[in-house]
């Protein structure tokens, strides 16, 4: 099965989807989008699949969101594509891609939703919350 995450290692989150990808035992192929950015193509193509409108795949925290006045609405998707494509970081992460589909996977725990092997058993994020209790359940 193949699994790709687009990935930020500086984020949390990302970390987290991550490694619950891997405790699945799944080996993903990991693209650090802000060294290696998708075409706009297939940015395009992960944010549909996604059932995501471009706004809700834009990252606004930590970025140059506000500053390049990309809260105006009137902007078209086309222009907030281009925004992205120039300043990776506005892409809003991690993508995740398996054969169960795409999520942006905000809650990292999102992406359990579509790995061949959703029962990676305990599981507790870098922050301490328990996502998989010691008995197997899913506590979010």
């Amino acid at each position: 099965m193949t699994v790709t995450i687009y990935h930020n290692p500086d984020c949390g989150t990302s970390r987290n989807t991550l490694a619950m990808i891997r405790q699945s035992g799944v080996e993903p192929k990991v693209i650090d989008y802000r060294a290696n950015p998708p075409s706009r193509a297939r940015l395009e193509q992960l944010i549909a699949d996604a059932g995501l409108s471009v706004r809700q795949a834009i990252r606004q925290k930590d970025t140059p969101y506000a500053e390049l006045g990309l809260d105006d609405p009137a902007l078209s998707d086309d222009a907030l594509l281009d925004a992205m494509l120039a300043h990776p970081i506005l892409i809003n992460r991690p993508f995740v891609e398996t054969p169960r589909g795409v999520r942006l996977c905000r809650p990292s725990e999102a992406v359990l939703d579509i790995l061949q092997n959703p029962e990676i058993g305990p599981f507790t994020k870098e922050d301490g919350e328990v996502i998989i209790d010691a008995g197997g359940r899913r506590l979010v």
